[in-house]
């Protein structure tokens, strides 16, 4: 299978398209080298050492024998490139990461506000616009978030996989319809992957393109069997406020001996899953793409759920660093329940990395291992959801 990776060369796009490469699939990557541009922005690091990406392209030959073709282009500008790459590549299916992921990012200043919908949303509608034009019938896979359900749901009944059952009351009595399970936004980045929903679901119905979006959790871990083969092909670990995730942040602070800092009261439940299985779902909705017609199949990519707190806690023994609570910069409820639907990927063989099973070799293996690369001034979160909002760089022992 030809596979377009399209921001191959980011956390989760390059192990995947290592991945993709292993099981012999011919594997373009398609990146305009944006998030490298953002540590140049924010002035910080990947906690691990990224080498260039033709570098990393030619350890990746040398070792394994197999080819990733690279292309540098932007989605959200070089519209006419893009058709043009279609019509010449005529791939079989194209796996789309090609999105600013970060919420705090997103929520840092009007530029990032701006340019998170510029590039997400026009990047997405170009690669939707361009399949269309070139005739193609290549399976799209989407990286979506957890976060366009937002945190309101309540109740024993777990969030659907993207859709939902409602009556709607008429005077000759209830119609049933399903619809797009309703969506609720927590920041500028979660809030152009709602608008993704919409226009897959138009393209869907409309085209008739082939359409899985992926409601992925938190990613936590680094590796992956490909990535850890040799250094120079290791993955990202970022640990800066508007980059990192929680857990890989809380472990790089009780790396260098931080107090690991929990906004808020921590009680914000959150669903996770480990980097391995992020390349091995995308590998299974590949596998099991909808057929030319069918509405947007919908996969709930989570292995668990936790509470912030729990996880700062259960990291605070592991090693003995205290925990600090600080202003949470979000607009968020103090505390929420998170029961997710997912069984769509277990009936189809994924057996997920637990928590506990991969804490360990993430705290030994990465956060203590490149600990010395860690720039202390960015630990803080300091991007804010509103004006007037500040978050203190005091800590609050708790």
């Amino acid at each position: 299978m030809k596979v377009l990776v399209l921001g191959g060369d980011g956390f989760c796009g390059w192990p995947t398209s290592l991945h993709l490469s292993q099981l012999a699939h011919d594997v373009v990557i398609v990146d305009n080298l944006s998030r490298r541009a953002i540590d140049l922005e924010l002035e910080v690091e990947s906690l691990t050492p990224i080498r260039p990406l033709g570098e990393r392209l030619r350890v990746w030959r040398e070792l394994t024998g197999h080819e990733i073709g690279f292309v540098h282009l932007d989605l959200a500008v070089e519209y006419d490139r893009l058709e043009s790459l279609l019509r010449e590549e005529r791939p079989d299916a194209i796996v789309h990461f090609g999105e600013q992921r970060a919420a705090p990012y997103s929520m840092r200043n009007n530029a990032a506000k701006r340019y998170t919908v510029d590039n997400n949303v026009r990047a997405t509608h170009n690669v939707l616009v361009a399949v269309v034009a070139s005739g193609l019938d290549a399976a799209i896979v989407h990286l979506g978030t957890m976060g366009v359900y937002g945190y309101g749901w309540s109740g024993s009944a777990p969030i659907p996989e993207g859709y939902l059952t409602v009556k709607v009351p008429t005077p000759d009595g209830d119609l049933e319809r399903e619809i797009l399970h309703p969506a609720n936004p927590g920041s500028v980045y979660h809030m152009t992957k709602t608008l993704d929903q919409l226009l897959f679901a138009f393209y869907a119905a409309n085209d008739q393109l082939r359409i899985t979006d992926l409601h992925q959790g938190i990613v936590w871990g680094t590796q992956t069997a490909q990535t850890a083969l040799d250094e120079r092909l290791i993955n990202r670990f970022d640990y800066d406020g508007d980059y990192g995730t929680v857990l890989n942040r809380f472990l790089m602070q009780a790396a260098i001996g931080h107090p690991l800092t929990v906004h808020g009261t921590g009680g914000q439940t959150r669903a996770f899953i480990h980097i391995r299985d992020t390349v091995r779902c995308v590998q299974i909705a590949l596998e099991n793409p909808p057929s030319r017609g069918d509405k947007v199949k919908v996969f709930n990519q989570v292995t668990e759920t936790h509470r912030v707190r729990e996880l700062a806690e259960l990291i605070s023994r592991l090693t003995g660093v205290e925990v600090a609570l600080l202003p949470n910069p979000r607009r968020e409820a103090v505390e929420n329940e998170l029961n997710v639907s997912r069984d769509q990927f277990t009936a189809l063989g994924l057996n997920p990395t637990r928590l506990s099973e991969g804490l360990l070799e993430e705290a030994r293996d990465i956060a203590a291992r490149y600990k010395d690369r860690a720039d202390t001034t960015k630990i803080i979160a300091r991007s804010v959801w509103r004006s007037g909002m500040e978050t203190s760089p005091d800590l609050v022992k708790g």
